[in-house]
């Protein structure tokens, strides 16, 4: 499944809090983003339609709630960028930002710890 940027906002509202209403969605992603009411139900449709997200009756109101966990939609899109850009390699994403000067020092000494951790 395919979440666009504008849902994955509404995505993330939910992994942050959830189950929640619309009108809770909307006040938090809402404003923030410039976006009116109608736009955020618009993207609550769309996740609905999707099966990313449920709608539980609660009364007159819904209550949703993910059906994607943030970690497998991390996933899914860390690959997809890996396939689209780097032929689905790790190796070239890393070496692009170290030649772009983009690793800092913290995040050096995390790949050093990774790679020893993984060569274990």
């Amino acid at each position: 499944m395919k979440i666009s940027s504008a849902e994955s906002v509404v995505m993330q509202a939910l992994w942050r809090q959830s189950p929640r209403t619309s009108e809770a969605i909307i006040a938090e992603v809402g404003e923030a983003n410039g976006w009116t009411e109608g736009t955020v139900k618009v993207l609550i449709s769309r996740l609905l339609k999707k099966k990313a997200i449920a709608a539980q009756a609660d009364g007159r109101r819904y209550l949703y709630s993910p059906l994607v966990t943030r970690r497998a939609y991390v996933e899914s899109e860390s690959q997809g960028l890996l396939d689209r850009l780097f032929d689905g390699r790790l190796a070239p994403l890393v070496t692009h930002f170290s030649e772009a000067d983009k690793l800092s020092d913290e995040d050096i000494a995390e790949l050093k710890a990774l790679i020893e951790r993984i060569g274990r």
